[in-house]
């Protein structure tokens, strides 16, 4: 019996006018081959966000989605809602 244990990106969207990446990363729990569990984690990838940690379909996406008028637009967007501190 040898039980293993396995992280795999099973999903990887673009949501929203920023184009924020979403990744659903399943970890699978299996015992000679047969899936015991399955598990599910999400992070999400902005604009501003530091993407070399990423796998590299991730990062292809970053390069395809985040431009550099998709960053300006959402550095603008954060700004302009970023409360004000005296």
């Amino acid at each position: 019996m040898a039980i293993t244990k396995r992280t795999e990106e099973d999903k990887i969207e673009v949501i929203g006018q920023f184009k924020h990446i979403q990744v659903r990363t399943a970890t699978v729990i299996e015992e000679d081959g047969v899936e015991l569990s399955r598990s599910f984690s999400r992070h999400v990838v902005a604009p501003d966000s530091d993407s070399s940690d990423e796998s590299t379909d991730v990062k292809a996406m970053v390069a395809q989605f985040h431009t550099d008028a998709v960053k300006t637009a959402y550095a603008a967007h954060v700004a302009a809602n970023t409360p004000d501190e005296d």
